[in-house]
């Protein structure tokens, strides 16, 4: 795969700092180097100390990456939301994990993921995940294609400058009615009686939730929830804390008896700038069936 760009400043600028604000990192360049790939100057190979002027052209190849050979390819169906060279977006459904784990080593999205690259023939079969859902929560779901796109990735999750906004509905088990907007900055701290459940108390590591009600039905509100810290089940957590805990969630006493046994939990829009276009990608996915039929 190919990149190319062309060096504007006036002042010279040793080409492997060019590249280090390009987002190549130093495995990247040794990968480059050791497997296969190329830096061109004006077509002409050149190692990362020369300087670049004004003008000067740069093309960098970067090698294929082949395939996580430990990973089985599964073909199980896959939604698809948005796709690129560099980037796949996903609905997950509900009942699948993200990546493989203990308790479910096969079966997952990524297992679906390398499965249509398999199937589609793309030189580039490593699985890069960038955002994940917890096994039950529904919704678009983002996986970079190849390691490149995974390390720009990466560096927007850690500006914040990729958005995601939640719906669930919330149970109305509080005396107080949820309405408007409104933060939830409860800190979030592990539960000494679970090694998976997660609680609110002092000590605990900072969360900030943000939440808007769309509407509000006499036993339960549908709400969009955009998070600004990303703690361990956190919408779930902060929502009990409330007194206001999803449907489904039985984890975080959410009632069980309104049509869903999973947490009413769904990635709803995903919003960011695409790392090599510099276009805004700004994408929706409608509720999934059963959230849908309990608001009907």
């Amino acid at each position: 795969m190919k990149f190319n760009w062309t060096y504007e400043e006036t002042s010279p600028l040793m080409l492997r700092t060019f590249l280090k604000n390009q987002g190549i990192s130093k495995g990247l360049l040794a990968k480059i180097k050791f497997q296969g790939g190329e830096i061109q100057v004006n077509g002409t190979v050149q190692n990362v100390l020369v300087y670049l002027n004004t003008g000067d052209h740069v093309e960098v190849t970067i090698p294929d990456e082949g395939e996580h050979e430990t990973l089985i390819p599964e073909y199980d169906p896959l939604e698809i939301v948005f796709e690129d060279e560099h980037l796949l977006v996903v609905n997950k459904p509900s009942g699948v994990a993200s990546i493989p784990a203990q308790y479910h080593p096969s079966g997952t999205m990524a297992h679906r993921v390398k499965g249509y690259y398999v199937k589609q023939g793309y030189v580039n079969q490593i699985v890069h995940v960038v955002t994940r859902l917890d096994r039950d929560t529904t919704g678009l779901m983002l996986f970079a294609k190849h390691g490149y796109a995974h390390a720009m990735m990466d560096k927007q999750l850690q500006a914040r400058t990729i958005h995601k906004h939640y719906q669930a509905l919330v149970s109305n088990q509080s005396t107080r009615q949820l309405s408007g907007q409104g933060d939830i900055t409860l800190p979030i701290m592990r539960d000494e009686t679970s090694i998976i459940k997660r609680m609110t108390g002092e000590g605990g590591l900072s969360a900030h939730t943000e939440y808007n009600v769309l509407q509000t039905c006499p036993d339960f509100s549908l709400v969009d929830i955009q998070l600004h810290t990303g703690r361990t089940h956190q919408i779930r957590v902060h929502f009990s804390a409330i007194g206001h805990p999803l449907l489904g969630d039985d984890m975080y006493d959410g009632r069980m008896d309104l049509g869903l046994t999973r947490q009413a939990l769904h990635c709803a829009r995903l919003s960011f700038v695409h790392p090599f276009t510099q276009v805004a990608i700004q994408l929706e996915q409608a509720l999934p069936n059963d959230m849908q039929q309990v608001l009907s």
